[in-house]
């Protein structure tokens, strides 16, 4: 059984067991966090929401917390002398998916 989940303004397939990466939670570590905006749940039974799947959640425990590699944003115009450099590390929840329930 898999579900579509939406996080973060993001659409996330989820399955039972697996390890995700998803927008900054504000959850501490080793809480479970519940998400109740579930598009769609596939498997034996088929589900579609319309925006969403009533009564389905998925529960997932909260792992960590980080942040990603560091990105270089560079604006630059030509001939004008004008050049910004600026560095960017978004920070993220790491979840392990626990239960998938309708």
């Amino acid at each position: 059984m898999y579900a579509i989940i939406e996080t973060g303004g993001k659409q996330i397939k989820v399955e039972e067991g697996q390890t995700i990466y998803v927008e900054k939670l504000a959850a501490d570590a080793e809480e479970t966090v519940t998400f109740d905006k579930v598009i769609f749940v596939g498997g034996s039974d088929v589900k579609v929401g319309a925006p969403y799947v009533e009564g389905a959640t998925v529960t997932a425990k909260v792992e960590k917390h980080g942040r990603q590699k560091k990105i270089t944003v560079i604006k630059f115009k030509a001939k004008k002398n004008y050049h910004r450099k600026q560095g960017h590390r978004q920070p993220y929840t790491k979840l392990v998916i626990d239960k998938i329930s309708l």
